[in-house]
C-alpha cells in the first residue's frame, strides 16, 4: 500500500462565457495575489473556518458544494461559499474522509479510508443533518481509496489489492447498501500496486456503465477499465512515472466513454515528475504522454463543462490548464489544491490543505 494512500448546453450564464471562451480567458493572476481585477476567471478562496485538509470534493453547482477531509470533517455550502456548515457525521473525529460524492445539496455519500474498519461509507439524505453508516470494512487486508457513482443508484468503491487483485464494492440503491463484487473479472495486480487516496479521483465513471481505476506503486502506472459496472476489467499501461511507491496515476477524468486524462507523478516534495499527464482517445485502451505536461506532480483533474478540449489539473504547486484535450498544459495559478471538480452550470471548485476551498470566479 502506498504511503499516500495512508495519508491519502447551456453556456455558463453566470460567467457569461462558453467553455472554450472560459479556457481562453483563464489567464488571470492567482486568487491570493494582490492585483487589480482583470475580468479573467481565477480561483477565489472561500473562508471555511478550519485548517483541515480537504481531499474530497463534490461540485453540485455554482452555489452548492461539499468537501470532506481529515479529522472526520465534512462541510457543505449552498450560497456559493459565502458560508459553510459543518455537517460532519457524529463521532467521526478519528476518520480520514478522502472522497465525497453528492447527488445534490441534500444527498451525499462520503468515504473514510484506512486499514480494516477505518474504511467506512456514510450516506445523508438531509444535507448532513443526519448520517447513516452503510458500510464498514471488516477485512483487515482491505484499504478503500475512492468511490464513484454512475447515476443516483449505481455506485462503486475500490480497495487496494486483496489476494492479488483490486477489490470492488457495488451499490444499486444510491449507497444505502453495498456488496463486494466477485474478483474473477479483475486482472492480477502488480507487486506493490495500489491506489492513491489523494483526491477522490482514483475511481471515476462516465455514462451508465463505464468505470476507470487508476493505479501506482508498481513497476508500471496503469489504468483499469470496466464497461459493465465493475464486473469485468481490462488493463492498460500509462506513460506516467512508476517504479516507486510514491509514483503513479493519481487522478482520472473522462468527459465521455472515449476521451480521458490521467495525471499524477511523484508526490514527494522536491521530486521531479517530468511525465505528469497523459491522454486517451479510445476509452483508456491506450495512453499517450502529454506533449507539454504540467511541470510537477498533480493529484486532481476535471474537464470544464460543455467543452471538448479544456480541463484543469491541480496539485500542491499550482493549477494547470489545457485547451487542446490534454496535449499541452500551462500553469495558471500557483496556489496549493489537492482536488478539483466542475458542475454542469460551470460551478468549478477546488480544495486542499489548511482548509483551502476556492471557486472559479469571473
Amino acid at each position: 500500500m502506498t504511503s499516500m494512500g495512508k495519508t491519502r448546453r447551456t453556456v455558463a450564464l453566470a460567467l457569461g462565457l462558453s467553455g472554450v471562451a472560459l479556457a481562453a480567458a483563464f489567464t488571470g493572476p492567482p486568487a491570493h495575489a494582490a492585483a487589480e481585477p482583470t475580468g479573467a476567471p481565477a480561483w477565489q478562496l472561500k473562508e471555511t473556518g478550519t485548517e483541515v485538509r480537504f481531499r474530497g470534493l463534490a461540485a453540485v453547482s455554482r452555489t452548492g458544494a461539499w468537501v470532506a477531509g481529515s479529522e472526520g470533517t465534512v462541510l457543505r455550502t449552498v450560497d456559493g461559499g459565502r458560508s459553510w456548515r459543518d455537517v460532519s457525521p457524529p463521532a467521526a473525529e478519528g476518520l480520514e474522509f478522502r472522497d465525497v460524492e453528492a447527488f445534490d445539496t441534500r444527498r451525499a455519500v462520503v468515504l473514510a479510508i484506512g486499514e480494516g474498519e477505518a474504511s467506512r461509507i456514510f450516506r445523508t439524505e438531509d444535507g448532513g443533518a443526519t448520517w447513516t453508516e452503510t458500510f464498514r470494512n471488516t477485512d483487515p487486508r482491505a484499504f478503500y481509496d475512492c468511490v464513484t457513482f454512475l447515476d443516483s443508484r449505481y455506485g462503486l468503491a475500490m480497495s487496494d489489492p486483496v489476494d492479488g487483485a483490486f477489490r470492488i464494492l457495488s451499490t444499486r440503491d444510491g449507497g444505502r447498501s453495498w456488496h463486494v463484487l466477485p474478483s474473477a473479472g479483475m486482472p492480477a495486480a502488480l507487486p506493490g500496486e495500489a491506489g492513491f487516496a489523494a483526491s477522490g479521483q482514483c475511481l471515476v465513471g462516465s455514462g451508465p456503465k463505464d468505470v476507470w481505476l487508476a493505479t501506482g506503486g508498481g513497476a508500471t502506472a496503469r489504468v483499469l477499465h470496466s464497461a459493465d459496472r465493475g464486473v469485468t476489467w481490462t488493463v492498460a499501461d500509462s506513460t506516467l512515472p512508476a517504479g516507486d511507491p510514491a509514483r503513479g496515476v493519481f487522478a482520472l477524468a473522462f468527459r465521455d466513454r472515449t476521451h480521458g486524462i490521467a495525471v499524477g507523478g511523484d508526490y514527494r516534495t522536491g521530486q521531479s515528475s517530468p511525465r505528469a499527464a497523459a491522454v486517451s482517445r479510445d476509452g483508456g485502451r491506450g495512453w499517450r504522454q502529454a506533449y507539454t505536461p504540467p511541470p510537477a506532480y498533480r493529484s486532481g483533474v476535471a474537464w470544464l463543462p460543455h467543452s471538448g478540449f479544456a480541463a484543469l489539473a491541480v496539485g500542491p504547486t499550482g493549477t494547470d490548464l489545457t485547451t487542446d484535450g490534454g496535449r499541452t498544459w500551462r500553469t495558471v495559478d500557483s496556489g496549493s489544491y489537492d482536488t478539483v471538480g466542475c458542475a454542469p452550470d460551470f460551478g468549478c471548485w477546488a480544495s486542499g490543505e489548511k482548509g483551502r476551498v476556492a471557486r472559479l470566479e469571473h
